[in-house]
């Protein structure tokens, strides 16, 4: 009894303590279960972390970034630009559903209708391609909960597509054998939707307010009359200082620079939500569009989520720890909590720890004009992508981005095609592999490409066959050319003196050819082969002593 009342007090003073770091919103036990166990909610408590093997090995995961903000097909953030009056989403909204005044983004919510979706045969179409596991995204800014939610009565089961779209995803992920993962983005709904508190200058319907400070009692007789577009916009506060300026939100994403700072009720429910949504399905990895985590530093939503997260993974898995969780912009510290994601690029040298860079083959959400345009990444992009971050210690999620009815083009398909094609003959030199002393050699990696905030350094500069990268497994070195070689490769770190080690035969994936090759002190070379097994990159096993 004396333990049990040691706890109590010992849990009020860490609590009281929280309550005193200025600005700091502490959540309230919920009504959802919580598992306690090895982890704290602090970040010294979640530096016991450990990468699981499994995702170390895996290299390769495939993401489908979808919901209703793909079925105009008009790109990324078409709830927030919808509401910018010279965004070519604003007038694509006018002549589709009306104006925002009286036609908002719920209005793209209702005709949201995922009509075509088979997740059995788009996740089997993953998992052929090379996948190891599956992401699908839980919500995303606009707010919408793609599951049966406790907390959020805009969801999927509710409307458009009245679906629970996790259930099925999660069904399809587990049929598969493939881990499932889930992404959360709605903590900056907040800020994210606050253009849906403005009115067009000029014109017809100048100064009218759009739809985004609309109540409940405003639904009488409409579609949507028992709910509360509050709840999907979580607008009833102040404009964020400088919101006139539709960029200045991402100097804001850490919630300070004039960030309007979310009440103590929307961090419960986003608290309560993500919650509800870890102990309906259990992901085996959960991504967080956050600085750090969810809400954090002005709330400790994101780690009494993340302290849950692997406490009830370990209890799913006999104490032993499974789960990955990710986040971006991490300091040192944090990096030693979770697993670091960059977007849409990659560091430009091996990480001592597990990374992760997610990325798209087009925009996030489906965009007609990239398909119209031939824009998509090739196969040949991706995969020379995935070589360089594996080298560097890294995993690739991919998202494909699916069409609003739920179905993918015939162009990315055969974008999946080329990587299965690719990963049929080379995966060996990809899953189940680590970095080895150095991650490549050639121009680009002599060259500094710095990651500018959560990423976007990707494509800066282009592969060739002079680009060279490595990994090792066991007595193996793979050792990939970027490229088709148009002559003899010299490979410098592979000279005797630097491996320290004797390379005893070398043999060409995908091929019967017989290499040539000759080691001394200062270099490898291999005799450029007469064919090559494909046009994308070459990977030549290298047995040691």
């Amino acid at each position: 009894m004396k333990t049990k009342f040691l706890l109590i007090a010992l849990i009020v003073f860490r609590q009281a303590l929280i309550a005193q770091i200025p600005g700091l919103s502490v959540i309230r036990p919920g009504n959802e279960p919580v598992d306690t166990g090895k982890f704290e909610p602090t970040w010294q408590s979640l530096q016991q972390y450990q990468v699981p093997e499994w995702f170390r090995n895996a290299k390769f995961g495939i993401w489908a970034h979808w919901g209703p903000q793909c079925q105009p097909e008009q790109g990324d953030w078409y709830a927030r630009f919808m509401y910018e009056q010279e965004s070519n989403q604003y007038k694509w909204q006018v002549e589709h559903y009306g104006h925002p005044s009286k036609a908002g983004f719920k209005e793209v919510i209702k005709d949201w209708k995922a009509q075509n979706w088979d997740p059995e045969k788009l996740v089997a179409l993953y998992k052929q391609a090379g996948a190891q596991y599956f992401f699908a995204m839980a919500n995303h800014h606009d707010n919408l909960d793609m599951w049966n939610s406790k907390y959020q009565e805009w969801n999927t089961v509710r409307v458009g597509p009245r679906k629970d779209i996790l259930a099925g995803w999660a069904k399809a992920a587990k049929n598969n054998n493939l881990p499932f993962g889930l992404s959360v983005h709605a903590s900056h709904a907040w800020l994210w939707y606050e253009t849906a508190q403005r009115s067009d200058k000029g014109g017809k319907f100048d100064g009218i307010p759009y739809d985004g400070k609309l109540t409940k009692n405003d639904g009488k007789g409409t579609w949507w009359e028992g709910l509360d577009p509050q709840e999907l916009y979580a607008q009833n506060h102040p404009l964020s200082e400088g919101s006139e300026n539709i960029n200045k939100i991402h100097s804001q994403w850490a919630w300070g620079n004039g960030a309007t700072i979310p009440s103590q009720e929307y961090c419960e429910k986003f608290y309560n939500r993500t919650m509800d949504m870890i102990n309906q399905f259990h992901p085996d990895l959960l991504y967080f569009d956050d600085t750090g985590l969810p809400l954090y530093p002005i709330s400790d939503a994101g780690l009494k989520i993340a302290t849950h997260f692997y406490n009830s993974n370990m209890a799913l898995h006999n104490g032993k720890l499974e789960a990955v969780l990710f986040g971006k912009i991490l300091t040192d510290e944090q990096k030693k909590c979770m697993v670091w994601d960059v977007e849409r690029g990659a560091p430009d040298k091996i990480q001592d720890l597990a990374w992760q860079t997610c990325t798209c083959i087009g925009d996030w959400h489906y965009n007609r004009s990239v398909y119209d345009k031939n824009s998509y990444k090739s196969a040949m992009d991706v995969v020379l992508l995935l070589i360089d971050v594996v080298s560097k210690n890294g995993n690739l999620l991919l998202n494909i981005p699916v069409r609003g009815d739920g179905s993918i083009d015939e162009k990315e398909i055969a974008v999946l095609e080329g990587i299965a094609h690719w990963m049929d003959i080379n995966k060996e030199s990809i899953f189940d592999t680590r970095p080895w002393k150095v991650f490549g050699e050639g121009p680009i990696a002599e060259t500094s490409n710095p990651i500018n905030a959560q990423g976007f350094n990707e494509g800066r500069m282009k592969f060739t066959a002079k680009d060279i990268r490595f990994t090792k497994k066991d007595n193996l070195i793979y050792t990939t050319v970027m490229g088709v070689p148009e002559e003899n490769i010299l490979i410098k770190n592979l000279g005797s003196s630097n491996t320290q080690t004797k390379i005893m035969h070398i043999e060409l994936l995908g091929s019967k050819e017989k290499i040539k090759w000759k080691q001394n002190d200062g270099n490898l070379t291999i005799e450029k082969p007469d064919i090559v097994p494909n046009e994308i990159a070459n990977v030549f096993k290298i047995y040691l002593e």
